[in-house]
């Protein structure tokens, strides 16, 4: 009688590499979505002080640092797990958008974002990574304080228009010699 040999059974060891490569995916499309946010407010930023807007552009200013404090966290997670961390933007900006166009724009960016990361951290639980799915959770907490301030003005802009913007106009553009971001200035205050 012939003897079969079976395929060797996958390996805790493999099934865990395996998952944490799942992980240091998601991590990095994170990480990518978090330069891309980094270089679209930043580039908003500067139109909006060349448009007058100070307090518009300094607000876009600080949700920019918020973002960066994203992708280096993201970055750090990736390098704890063993991967490397992503160095490319997943979009191309959009430039010369109006006042009009900005904040509508980032309020459907920070919605798609809330809901993709709420995708990533159930990866993150599938996988066995709690570290990893309390980033996102920590994350997603303050992408949807971007959303609520940006969705807000769009809505002010829609509803009083020039009347609201001309409260704006002439408004400084500065945040300070240091800045920990937006959502890190509003629990502060």
């Amino acid at each position: 009688m012939e003897t079969r040999k079976s395929a060797p059974a996958s390996t805790p060891a493999d099934n865990k590499e395996e998952r944490k490569a799942k992980v240091i995916e998601v991590l990095n499309k994170a990480r990518a979505m978090e330069l891309f946010a980094i270089s679209q407010y930043m580039n908003q930023h500067y139109s909006l002080d060349a448009m007058d807007y100070g307090a518009m552009a300094a607000n876009m200013k600080l949700i920019a640092i918020d973002e960066m404090r994203h992708a280096e966290m993201f970055a750090e997670r990736v390098k704890e797990l063993g991967g490397e961390p992503v160095a490319g933007s997943s979009d191309k900006i959009q430039n010369g958008q109006d006042v009009q166009t900005i904040f509508t724009f980032d309020a459907n960016l920070e919605d798609d974002t809330v809901d993709i990361y709420n995708q990533f951290l159930l990866v993150c639980r599938d996988n066995g990574d709690s570290i990893s799915v309390k980033l996102f959770e920590q994350v997603i907490a303050e992408e949807q304080t971007h959303f609520n301030h940006f969705d807000n003005v769009a809505g002010h802009i829609k509803t009083l228009g020039n009347v609201y913007l001309s409260k704006i106009a002439g408004t400084s553009s500065s945040t300070g010699g240091f800045s920990k971001g937006f959502v890190l200035s509003q629990s502060a205050a």
